[in-house]
């Protein structure tokens, strides 16, 4: 088994149409931090959204990427929080 970091957001009720401006720098984002390693991946949960989870190495990482997360910056999270998460492999 091995431990990674789930970082969970929750979205502002009109993201779809406040995100526009600032989609491309949080995918790019999660992009860097992909290929770099040191997250897993990431997606918007719902339909239509309203949060999205991210899996990173560790929970520096995670609190790492909501510093430098445009979303985060434009005001379009609600709520976060990180928590563990087991895996079993």
């Amino acid at each position: 088994m091995r431990t990674l970091h789930l970082l969970v957001y929750d979205y502002v009720a009109d993201v779809l149409e406040r995100r526009g401006p600032h989609r491309e720098g949080h995918l790019a984002l999660l992009r860097a931090y992909q290929a770099d390693g040191r997250a897993v991946i990431g997606g918007a949960i719902g339909d239509p959204p309203r949060g999205a989870l991210f899996a990173f190495h560790d929970a520096a990482a995670a609190e790492a990427f909501v510093a430098e997360d445009p979303y985060v910056a434009a005001g379009l999270v609600s709520g976060r929080r990180v928590e563990p998460w087991t895996v079993v492999d």
